[in-house]
């Protein structure tokens, strides 16, 4: 992969309080179409928080997020699902008593996309998901929740995807699988950006990462540059980042 050298999105010197508390504390960085790039850091790093702002979850409390030149920050989720940005979540938010096709149907018909929308049976065959596509939401495991919620977000044919602790809870042979069709969408010029505990998969995936903590950027560069650098090794000490 190849990110052009003009980022899809620039995050510069965000900011996000809830009371006192500045979860983001001038967080910046950057991202490029056909870039997969890594948020990670302990918990309570703001990883979270940093896609709940470009995704339009929370108004930013300062500094900006841009988009292909235009300022996103402050829109709402649905409306920049139309501007080319979409998610998955850490605990998937599928409609519970719709069948997993009906699922789709409903990111297809709303999404909106630009360019030609994915055919449904893709997407489900793609993911997994053509066994139990008529079944309710609410019959699936977590696994297969995570697959919908990843296929209802590619419905809508984004151009920046933002994936939140996707390969939590799968094991090696998916992790692989995922993998694969992660690297897939960064290939065809997809921005992806992963929020991931699981070192060892960042390491596969990513281009870059943003090592995080206390809401501020505090490295920027290859995960195996990362883990020789004092900083990065202390906050990470305790382990949360064996894979």
């Amino acid at each position: 992969m190849s990110p052009d050298s003009v980022p899809l999105l620039n995050v510069s010197k965000l900011v996000k309080r809830f009371g006192g508390f500045h979860a983001l504390d001038g967080l910046s960085f950057h991202v490029s179409s056909g870039e997969i790039l890594g948020l990670v850091g302990p918990n309570g790093s703001g990883k979270t928080t940093a896609i709940n702002v470009i995704s339009g979850l929370y108004a930013p409390d300062g500094g900006e997020v841009v988009l292909d030149g235009a300022s996103i920050g402050g829109r709402a989720s649905h409306k920049l699902v139309h501007h080319g940005v979409n998610r998955t979540f850490q605990i998937p938010k599928p409609f519970l008593s719709l069948t997993v096709r009906q699922n789709v149907e409903v990111a297809l018909a709303y999404g909106g996309a630009a360019t030609t929308p994915p055919a449904i049976a893709d997407l489900l065959d793609e993911y997994r998901l053509t066994e139990v596509a008529d079944r309710p939401a609410s019959d699936l495991n977590n696994a297969q929740q995570k697959m919908l919620d990843l296929a209802r977000a590619l419905a809508t044919r984004p151009r920046l995807l933002l994936l939140d602790e996707l390969a939590a809870g799968l094991n090696p042979a998916e992790l692989d699988w995922i993998a694969e069709r992660i690297q897939a969408l960064a290939k065809d010029g997809m921005a992806i950006i992963v929020v991931e505990h699981l070192m060892g998969f960042i390491e596969h995936i990513t281009d870059r990462v943003i090592v995080m903590n206390a809401g501020k950027e505090i490295f920027e560069g290859t995960l195996a540059v990362a883990v020789k650098v004092p900083q990065v090794i202390e906050v990470f000490l305790g382990g949360e980042h064996a894979a």
